[in-house]
């Protein structure tokens, strides 16, 4: 077959397959997220669900036995995707010598979005005010959207066609966890196997973050260097899990079980060849930063990968699932907990429906 080969040309020889992105420009300048305020425990959800726990005989306090979530917070339920993302950037803005005007591009990559057109970016751009030469646009691949960001971003700074970009996101869980509450206490055919594709939804928290790159010429101190990553898709996983905008809200449902195999084999494959292209093992990084789905998936990864669980800093007890900022704003986390140090290799392992992986590696310089 043609991609089991090079094509050779009179001058060079192009591989037609990449393998691996290696990278040796980029650094993260700055990181910053916000959070909402209200605070939804797994207690209060069961309480809002008592009439539906009751007709299945379901026992209380299985939602936090299961998935290891105490809580998770949300926005107001109109509360704009970009207002939140304008919240994350407004405080990275306040955290880097970077001046606003000197941002080259903008990516949001959040799940949720304002509305299908125009780009939700444009609303952000808009509001930090940013520069008219700006590339501005958005990138959605559900879970794994920001990670994916990177990547672009990266990419567009290795190729100087930038030489800053920043990254957004923010996601609004509230309308999902309406929708779902309503769903579950108004159907009576509902069973004790028909519920479990909706547990899911309950994992859902909200929050925004933004992440800016820039080419490490122009910092002026050590920054945190990207090194490279890898993709793994595998799209026949796909309908695992499938939501959707409805009238009044969102949808989704989800097959936890089949997913967590489908991204743990994925996984499996893509960490192969990262520890190869990067001259990595297990005992390599010194922090370790998953998707955070739950404690199940949490203690999964671990073991299918072989990777020392010690180094792991998780936020999914008191956020739960975030989606597209969950695994970014652990890094930040991360830093403000003091888990990570200079010349630390930190591992970035991301995983959305799809289904796809993508991992990458950092070297913090600071």
């Amino acid at each position: 077959m043609l991609w089991e080969h090079d094509v050779v040309s009179s001058s060079l020889t192009i591989p037609t397959r990449i393998e691996f992105m290696h990278f040796n420009q980029v650094v993260i300048d700055s990181i910053a997220y916000a959070l909402p305020e209200e605070r939804w425990t797994s207690e209060r959800i069961e309480q809002a669900l008592a009439p539906v726990y009751q007709r299945l005989h379901l026992q209380p306090g299985r939602l936090e036995l299961m998935t290891g979530i105490r809580e998770r917070r949300h926005w107001p339920l109109e509360f704009l995707p970009s207002e939140a993302a304008t919240k994350a950037g407004e405080a990275l803005l306040k955290k880097t010598d970077c001046p606003r005007n000197q941002i080259d591009g903008l990516i949001y990559a959040s799940v949720c979005r304002d509305r299908l057109e125009p780009a939700t970016a444009s609303y952000v751009h808009k509001h930090l005010g940013l520069s008219p030469h700006t590339h501005c646009f958005d990138v959605s691949n559900a879970c794994l959207g920001v990670l994916n960001a990177c990547v672009v971003g990266a990419s567009m700074i290795e190729t100087n066609i930038v030489r800053s970009v920043l990254i957004v996101s923010g996601e609004n869980g509230r309308p999902l966890l309406d929708n779902t509450l309503k769903t579950l206490l108004n159907d009576p055919n509902l069973s004790r196997s028909s519920i479990k594709p909706y547990f899911a939804n309950f994992t859902i928290g909200s929050g925004a973050v933004a992440i800016l790159l820039r080419n490490r010429r122009d910092v002026s101190s050590p920054k945190p260097l990207l090194l490279g990553g890898i993709v793994r898709t595998d799209s026949q996983a796909s309908n695992l899990c499938e939501g959707q905008a409805i009238p009044g809200g969102l949808t989704m449902q989800t097959d936890s079980t089949a997913l967590l195999e489908s991204g743990i084999q994925l996984s499996q494959a893509a960490w192969s060849i990262f520890q190869s292209e990067m001259d990595w093992d297990a005992s390599t990084p010194q922090c370790i930063i998953t998707h955070q789905v739950g404690l199940q998936h949490q203690k999964k990864i671990y073991e299918a990968l072989s990777l020392p669980i010690d180094k792991d800093v998780s936020t999914f007890s008191f956020l739960g699932n975030t989606g597209s900022v969950a695994l970014p704003i652990s890094l930040g986390y991360a830093i403000e907990t003091q888990r990570i140090h200079a010349n630390d290799k930190v591992l970035l392992l991301g995983i959305g429906s799809g289904l796809n992986t993508l991992m990458l590696g950092i070297l913090w310089q600071n």
